[in-house]
């Protein structure tokens, strides 16, 4: 394999109105860093819009553009795993098509990679412009609390904006999980990994695609993925409850041989629902879980690909290719007699 200096890859969904821009952006910043010797990888994601006809129209006038195109909406973590296993650089910068994150940051993340001899340059954001108090406030408490039930130490404030050397992407690539959070399992794998300081921009044009929903889904597959504090949960949940029983006990035991007698519903009523909340929520926790086995036993490719325009130069190790289509020929004149007489409607000669 021709592996190039440098891998971009691009998780796309609904970006069409960006596209133009963000390939030029990141073309100069990468012949800026290496010269010639780099590709582009954009996945489109099931994109509604225009994205994927954008697409090609880039790929086919630059030959260093690769152009994947999912099957369906896969999801963005799935399409960058996508792009990640098709892509074939010595280093990998992954990059969204926001342009939240300048890609001419590209050069000082080498240097970085370069002066600390590490294998991943993770972006750590200062300041996040464009974004609302709430969503804000919501990052900064996910990732706290994050940090305190995951087992793997998941930096802070960081998203998928980082670059990668081959060696630490191949590692990742070894891990098949379904549900993916990619910075988690980028932070599990290990080696030298160092932070890279910088202010997040206004997105460039568009919505977000991640909303509300999205970013609890992506909270689920983080803590389930890389904890099992809501399980062990059930049996603090369960001692404690214990404690409060036996001090509940102890008060009507009390008031029974003092010859008051407990009166009223409410707090019975207040006691069932505590703990049938609490039960709920721990079966809803061991379902999660379960859901996650039942997902993972069935060895599904991650990501289905249906079109690619571009020199694609990896293989679909975690996903399934499905060949291109082929062009429909209409049959000729011998083509034509074979199949009429073995459909019996050639006539033969009479007696």
């Amino acid at each position: 394999m021709n592996r190039p200096a440098l891998s971009v890859v691009v998780p796309c969904y609904n970006e069409a109105a960006c596209l133009d821009i963000l390939h030029a952006r990141i073309t100069g910043a990468a012949r800026a860093a290496v010269g010639d010797d780099y590709e582009i990888v954009m996945v489109n994601d099931g994109s509604k819009d225009d994205s994927w006809p954008a697409m090609q129209r880039l790929a086919a006038a630059d030959p260093r553009l690769v152009a994947i195109n999912l099957s369906r909406n896969h999801g963005h973590q799935l399409a960058l795993t996508a792009g990640l296993d098709l892509c074939a650089g010595a280093q990998i910068l992954i990059i969204d098509a926001d342009l939240q994150d300048p890609p001419e940051l590209l050069a000082e993340m080498r240097a970085t990679m370069a002066a600390q001899d590490a294998d991943v340059v993770y972006a750590v954001r200062r300041k996040r412009e464009g974004e609302t108090v709430f969503k804000k406030i919501t990052a900064a408490i996910f990732y706290r609390m994050l940090d305190r039930l995951t087992d793997t130490p998941i930096p802070l404030d960081t998203g998928d904006f980082r670059l990668m050397s081959r060696r630490a992407l191949d590692a990742f690539l070894s891990l098949p999980e379904q549900a993916r959070f990619i910075r988690g399992m980028v932070a599990w794998i290990g080696f030298r990994q160092v932070p890279f300081a910088y202010d997040r921009a206004e997105r460039h044009a568009g919505e977000t695609n991640y909303p509300l929903g999205k970013m609890v889904r992506l909270a689920f597959d983080a803590v389930t993925g890389f904890s099992t504090a809501p399980l062990r949960f059930a049996s603090h949940a369960g001692l404690a409850l214990t404690g409060v029983s036996l001090l509940l006990f102890v008060y009507i035991a009390i008031g029974w041989l003092s010859g008051s007698a407990v009166q009223g519903w409410t707090s019975t009523m207040l006691v069932t629902v505590f703990l049938g909340a609490v039960q709920m929520f721990v079966l809803g926790m061991i379902g999660e879980y379960l859901g996650r086995l039942y997902v993972e036993s069935k060895r599904r490719p991650l990501y289905l690909v249906s079109d690619i325009a571009g020199p694609v130069q990896g293989s679909a190790t975690l996903g399934y290719r499905a060949e291109p289509r082929e062009a429909s020929v209409a049959p000729g004149p011998v083509e034509a007699l074979v199949a009429e007489s073995a459909a019996g409607s050639v006539p033969t000669r009479s007696e």
